[in-house]
């Protein structure tokens, strides 16, 4: 029997789980075949976010902007997840309960400057603070609980990245707009932290990634990073004096929370506005 010429066409078709993938059969209508894939749908870590891969021009040519802002340049960075709050007092009370090294008078001398959780007592945050951001935590103690956590600590340019919602050469998470007391806590219009996610979230569902405190990143801090860094692709800093921290404070001005703000700090600083947030790898 001679073989005739098969003709394939396909159509797709997606419903939640299933892809159901139609074969036809031959060019006198033959019988199309079914094929039933099921599809696991993305399961994102409870209190994060997908950020999605995806080329951003990090740092700032704005009139306010600082000579470590510049120059500006275009990074990629691969797909993470990003916590979509600053960690919480009971967060971290969670993280010293499992590991009391970590707790205010127990931890090493080398790993803060001696104003570690000093607004704590013991090892009880201030009354009335669970869901505010813990402070006063040096970057070694944010590095220990984001490894206790199974997550990271940001690095800059992923910060920088997620921070901005997907908008392009905005100044702050929102845009260009100057900021008012219902964007964010700044400038000492509560004078303190206010409970994570008082505020409107960004385009990728994040909060206070700007005010409320400053948050740890992974990265060292070198003020000639842009311009040295020929690393483009998911860049980190690992030379430079002491480490960054990004994102403004309760008591910060509005210049403080553009989302192209860099700060330094030594590793064994601790603020009343310096907290953190974490990251996880996909």
């Amino acid at each position: 029997m001679m073989l005739k010429r098969l003709g394939m066409f396909a159509v797709l078709a997606v419903c939640l789980f299933a892809i159901v993938i139609v074969i036809g059969g031959c060019e006198e209508g033959g019988g199309g075949v079914e094929v039933e894939v099921e599809v696991q749908p993305v399961t994102v870590p409870e209190g994060m976010v997908l950020i999605p891969a995806g080329t951003f021009e990090m740092g700032s040519n704005d009139a306010e902007a600082d000579d470590d802002e510049q120059p500006v340049h275009t990074v990629h960075l691969d797909a993470f997840y990003m916590d979509k709050h600053e960690v919480t007092n009971a967060q971290f009370k969670a993280f010293i309960d499992e590991n009391p090294e970590w707790r205010k008078h127990w931890i090493a001398d080398s790993h803060h400057d001696g104003k570690y959780l000093v607004s704590w007592v013991g090892n009880d945050y201030p009354f009335g603070t669970a869901d505010h951001p813990v402070v006063e935590v040096s970057w070694f103690a944010a590095m220990a609980y984001a490894k206790w956590a199974e997550k990271q600590l940001p690095t800059e340019a992923q910060w920088e990245y997620a921070a901005r919602g997907g908008l392009a050469g905005k100044k702050y998470p929102w845009g260009d707009a100057e900021p008012t007391s219902a964007d964010a806590n700044y400038d000492g219009n509560v004078w303190g932290t206010t409970p994570v996610g008082e505020y409107p979230a960004n385009g990728y569902g994040l909060y206070d990634m700007a005010g409320n405190v400053k948050e740890w990143c992974s990265d060292t801090y070198d003020a000639d990073f842009y311009a040295k860094s020929d690393e483009r692709r998911n860049p980190t800093a690992f030379s430079g004096s002491g480490v960054v921290a990004r994102g403004g404070a309760w008591y910060l001005i509005a210049r403080g929370l553009r989302v192209a703000d860099r700060i330094g700090y030594t590793a064994r600083a601790t603020s009343d506005g310096l907290g953190f947030r974490c990251v996880r790898h996909r």
